[in-house]
């Protein structure tokens, strides 16, 4: 039994992107029924686990802050593909893009910045990060949020969306800021973004964990590439179901939104927490911050593209209460991140302001 559950510990990540597969490719053209519904549920679930998985043995090789780019743009591929794909198929999908993104956001800049705040300062008084690099993502977020989030409740084209030229500007301006913060994460000011000491001294080392080889890591590349054929068939075919998931348990449809967000950054939330665990909260500021700005800077543009093709209005504008949570969540960031260490105390202040992001998503 001990091999068997050692062999399953090791494997699975294999196994789920060719069993996801082989299931797409079982149940494409087949009516789901209740069992088969669950099982794709399951599936699904595993193989966006998996992707992640190979992502981080990618990540790894390359190091930081590469691995964490790597991270940011697999989830953001994930994610584009549930957003389109339920878009498709839904039929309320006005909104369903700006409830995911803004999800992710809060998610990302509360939730996982939070809990892992929270476990970084759990052994000791305080944990550090660097406030240059952190600083800049959050205010390459913030910007993209307002740009993309915020500003088209407030034009006047009627309702909550942009004109089409207003949404080719945004997308344009969404992949500038993402493209001007990679270029400074990896090439400009690669060391603003590397796990620092308690003096606030760079890490430039992966000593705590030895890197994949070449082999295992072009294994995991191909693997990843798999998962996420696997992740878009597959949602396509789970998205009636989580549509009718959500309405039949009374919450709004924008709570669709949430299940995604959650869904695809569970994995870097699993990642980002296990790094501030072992006190490398810079790698955990990376993840979230990273994957809050491709979420926005990726998704936003391919969107775009997509409802070119994809009928019926594009709804990207907040309304106010999530106005209020996103300006709040920023003030609560800047003043975290400013003095480039942090105590439970702030980790706490996010854990709560990301309870009401999911409570008000219920009862809004």
């Amino acid at each position: 039994m001990r091999a068997i559950a050692a062999w399953a510990v090791r494997f699975w990540p294999i196994v789920v992107p060719i069993v996801g597969v082989v299931l797409l490719v079982a149940v494409w053209n087949v009516k789901l029924g209740p069992f088969l519904i669950g099982l794709v549920a399951v599936v699904l679930a595993g193989t966006v686990l998996a992707a992640v998985q190979h992502a981080e043995v990618v990540a790894h090789k390359v190091g930081e802050p590469f691995g964490s780019l790597v991270l940011a743009v697999a989830v953001t591929v994930i994610e584009v593909a549930l957003i389109v794909t339920l878009m498709t198929s839904g039929k309320d999908s006005a909104t369903l893009a700006r409830d995911t993104v803004f999800s992710a956001v809060m998610i990302t800049m509360n939730g996982i910045v939070g809990l892992s705040l929270l476990l970084g300062a759990s052994r000791r008084a305080t944990t550090h990060f660097n406030a240059e690099g952190t600083g800049a993502a959050l205010a390459t977020v913030t910007a993209l949020a307002t740009l993309t989030l915020v500003l088209p409740t407030f034009t006047e084209t009627p309702g909550p969306q942009f004109s089409p030229s207003q949404l080719v500007f945004a997308a344009i301006a969404s992949v500038v800021l993402y493209a001007m913060f990679v270029f400074t994460q990896t090439v400009a000011h690669r060391d603003f973004f590397l796990p620092v000491t308690s003096k606030g001294k760079p890490i430039d080392d992966d000593s705590h964990a030895e890197a994949p080889s070449s082999r295992t890591a072009m294994i995991s590349l191909g693997l990843l590439v798999v998962a996420l054929v696997a992740v878009v068939g597959l949602a396509k075919l789970e998205s009636p179901s989580i549509e009718a998931g959500v309405a039949a348990i009374g919450f709004p449809q924008s709570f669709v939104g949430v299940v995604i967000a959650l869904l695809v950054l569970l994995p870097e939330g699993i990642a980002a927490a296990k790094a501030a665990a072992r006190n490398r909260m810079q790698t955990s500021m990376n993840l979230a911050l990273g994957s809050a700005m491709a979420s926005i800077g990726l998704t936003i543009p391919s969107i775009a593209i997509a409802s070119i093709w994809l009928t019926g209005p594009l709804h990207l504008g907040l309304g106010a209460s999530q106005i209020v949570l996103l300006v709040l969540t920023v003030i609560v960031s800047v003043l975290t991140i400013v003095p480039g260490r942090a105590t439970r105390q702030q980790g706490g202040v996010h854990l709560v302001l990301f309870a009401a992001f999911i409570f008000l998503s219920i009862v809004p």
